[in-house]
């Protein structure tokens, strides 16, 4: 009997606050790198080295089985032209793929109407954590969004469906009486339906649940957890949305930037050992991004807002190595002092949107961009 193939998963994991791509991809035989960070620099005999250049943060050390395996892919110098040091302006870029303008759009949410055109699913998409992204909203798309899967649908314990029914049709009245007379209303109406219909897809999802793979007692591995707990309940959602922050890291950089790494990274292996133990990794991909990367020069004891930035695909379905080349170190080809990006990341977003879930990106990129060979 043939394997049926499942529908492409994508995972998203947002690093906010500008991850420093120095620190994190470490040009160690760079003699540049060591001029620019005598206080921060990783010496040479704790990175771990994936080639003669360059090595990954001692505290990234779970990935590199990742790596050796061909799951990871690194992709160098990624960001946009005219770079901006504000966290607010990248990251609306990123969200809504709108470099040159303020979009209003996230280039997920259109992805999401692309693959859901009728709204069928309300859990199509499913951000975990509060509030919204920017890059998952668009006009009449639903995203469920999940702060706590164990606390998410507590509505649907009402005992009595007949007092259910009657609440489900009081919210709708209020919040949608119809299209004519009040547009916005009724979008707030059907996305609060759309949330309780989701809430009741995902509340036994914990309960069927079952894992050996232990976790850690943070948040970003709480939040990959959930991601693998609604996967694996098939209830039909193809993209994921997850943040880890505090990368803002203008002082103590050193402590501060070792701990996230090492959270971001045991998270990650986590993730994808609990993935596989279900036979459910063959169809996922995680894309991890950061809104910019950080001053090539130290502050002393932290790092400033700076542009090119570095990014991760994971996967049983990667191309496993690097993408694009490592920006130039040298003082005279910096631009005011930042990484020059060498990669346009709606390359990236187009590779992931047609290579992998089988989507057209020209609408939602506004252009067509090369695509990068990091998805087999």
């Amino acid at each position: 009997m043939q394997k049926k193939i499942k529908d492409p998963v994508l995972v998203v994991l947002q690093l906010t606050g500008g991850n420093d791509y120095l620190n994190t991809v470490i040009p160690y035989s760079n003699p540049d790198y060591y001029d620019n960070r005598p206080t921060l620099g990783i010496p040479e005999e704790q990175v771990i080295k994936l080639n003669p250049d360059i090595g990954l943060h001692p505290a990234m050390m779970p990935l590199k089985n990742l790596y050796d395996n061909g799951e990871m892919s690194i992709i160098h110098g990624i960001g946009f032209e005219k770079s901006t040091r504000s966290h607010f302006r990248a990251m609306d870029i990123w969200h809504t793929a709108e470099p040159e303008k303020v979009g209003t759009e996230g280039w997920l949410g259109n992805a999401i109407r692309q693959i859901d055109p009728k709204g069928s699913n309300p859990v199509t998409a499913v951000n975990v954590g509060h509030g919204l992204p920017r890059a998952l909203v668009a006009p009449g798309v639903s995203v469920a969004s999940v702060s706590d899967l164990s606390n998410y649908g507590m509505l649907t314990v009402i005992e009595q469906e007949k007092v259910r029914q009657n609440m489900l049709k009081r919210f709708e009245k209020m919040y949608a009486p119809s299209i004519k007379s009040n547009p916005v209303m009724e979008y707030l109406g059907k996305t609060g339906l759309d949330a309780l219909k989701g809430a009741d897809m995902l509340k036994d999802s914990p309960i069927k649940y079952s894992s050996s793979v232990e976790y850690g007692n943070f948040d970003l591995a709480k939040k990959l957890r959930d991601v693998s707990i609604i996967h694996t309940s098939n209830v039909g959602t193809r993209i994921f949305y997850v943040e880890h922050g505090g990368f803002d890291t203008h002082a103590s950089q050193g402590k501060t930037h070792e701990k996230l790494w090492q959270e971001a990274s045991s998270a990650i292996v986590d993730f994808w050992d609990d993935l596989k133990q279900h036979d459910a990794a063959e169809n996922v991909i995680m894309f991890v991004f950061s809104e910019f990367g950080r001053r090539v020069k130290e502050n002393g004891s932290g790092t400033d807002h700076g542009a090119a930035g570095v990014s991760f695909v994971f996967g049983p379905n990667v191309n496993g190595g690097i993408s694009g080349e490592y920006p130039e170190t040298k003082a005279e080809l910096l631009r005011e002092g930042d990484l020059n990006p060498n990669l346009d990341f709606r390359s990236s977003y187009s590779t992931l949107l047609e290579n992998w879930l089988n989507i057209n990106s020209n609408e939602i990129l506004n252009g067509t961009f090369e695509k990068y060979n990091f998805i087999k």
